[in-house]
């Protein structure tokens, strides 16, 4: 039966109704005459309504009048009908036929590449790279994809990635990243090391639970030096190699210089801006509008917008959008102590994000140049600086 009513959408078809007292016998001449009805309804016992091809038409409605009842067409459809709706609209038909087949060319290729898992766009591009390397680019045949080899290589290549999952959908490739944890070298319990410097100092406490102490307070040390070795030594036996415990603090110091110049050129945005468009197709590019700024001097913002139509359904279309902000120069002059202070505050706050331990000291010192003074903070600081080292 549907081999039958798709025939009849290419031949085209009509819904009638068919009103009278003799349904019953229009109904059975159609079938007596082979004359196929399909989707019909009938709504009253004097109405009914069915679908039939349309060159079957001429015959019903002759065996309507026969059977003294009344024929109105309610629709027509298939294909002829649509063709002769449209004949006045050719290049629209052309247009539609154009863009359909061109949908489903490009249906066939990456036109976009996503990585999730991963914020900074530095590894993403690191990543982007290895891929790239691998031969799948931006416009690369789907069926020339060979995810599972491209997976293996991101993991021979990038130990800081845990897993890796590769996907498409669409026109879109997503790459799917899990990052490994960094985690510091954990030292068993049963092997043996020693507790060494991880910063230079000067030694103010020493509690070794297990080992043997290798400085003295008020020693000054390097790192790298031993504080407390894995060996407990006894008068009267062989030294004992152990696994060290304890911990050692010392006074340390951390220092940062700065150099502020007397004279200073700041650049101030204005609150002014102007905005161009283009359009990248591959690698064609079409400007919107003249492509250099009005302004002499400005920061640039560029914002890169695929076009799609749907989801994960890209297109090798790009809307580039190019905000250029006016700055305005502006000469500013310190004194001397002007100039101090702003070194000591910029010092102070890279110090800060630096250093989490006590701050017992903080020095300054000053050396002036020509044109600019240099400030050197130092903070003096008390902090555990032993770390284990096998042996």
């Amino acid at each position: 039966m549907y081999i039958k009513i798709f025939i009849y959408f290419i031949l085209g078809y009509v819904n009638i109704t068919v009103e009278g007292f003799f349904i019953e016998r229009f109904l059975n001449t159609c079938i007596s005459k082979k004359i196929f009805l399909w989707k019909t309804i009938r709504s009253k016992s004097t109405i009914i309504s069915a679908n039939i091809g349309i060159k079957d038409f001429k015959n019903v409605a002759k065996i309507s009048k026969d059977c003294k009842c009344k024929i109105k067409i309610n629709k027509k459809s298939g294909l002829p009908f649509i063709l002769n709706k449209y004949r006045k609209r050719k290049i629209f038909a052309i247009s539609l036929g154009v863009l359909i087949i061109t949908l489903v060319v490009i249906s066939n290729f990456i036109w976009n590449i996503e990585i999730t898992g991963i914020e900074s766009d530095i590894e993403k591009s690191e990543i982007t790279d290895i891929i790239n390397n691998e031969g799948v680019k931006i416009g690369t045949y789907k069926r020339n994809l060979k995810l599972q080899s491209i997976v293996n290589k991101l993991r021979i290549q990038r130990s800081d990635i845990a897993w890796v999952g590769m996907k498409v959908k669409g026109t879109n490739l997503i790459v799917e990243v899990v990052k490994a944890d960094k985690k510091p070298e954990i030292i068993n319990e049963e092997e043996y090391c020693n507790i060494v410097a991880k910063e230079d100092g000067v030694i103010t406490k020493i509690q070794a639970q297990n080992g043997t102490p290798a400085v003295a307070i008020g020693d000054t040390v390097k790192k790298g030096d031993i504080l407390i070795k894995g060996v407990i030594e006894g008068k009267f036996t062989e030294p004992i190699n152990v696994h060290s415990e304890g911990e050692v603090y010392a006074k340390t110091w951390h220092k940062n210089v700065q150099k502020v110049y007397y004279n200073q050129i700041i650049e101030n945005q204005t609150g002014n801006n102007e905005k161009k468009y283009s359009i990248n197709i591959k690698n064609f590019k079409i400007n919107l509008s003249k492509t250099l700024s009005k302004f002499e001097n400005y920061d640039t913002i560029r914002t890169v917008n695929k076009l799609r139509i749907a989801k994960d359904f890209y297109l090798p279309i790009e809307i580039v959008s190019t905000e250029y902000i006016e700055k305005q120069k502006n000469e500013i002059s310190y004194t001397k102590e002007e100039a101090k202070q702003i070194g000591i505050q910029n010092a102070e706050k890279i110090l800060s994000e630096e250093i989490s331990s006590e701050v017992l000291n903080k020095y300054v010192n000053e050396n002036e140049f020509d044109g600019y003074i240099e400030i050197e903070v130092i903070y003096e600081v008390l902090e555990s600086i032993g770390t284990k080292e096998k042996f």
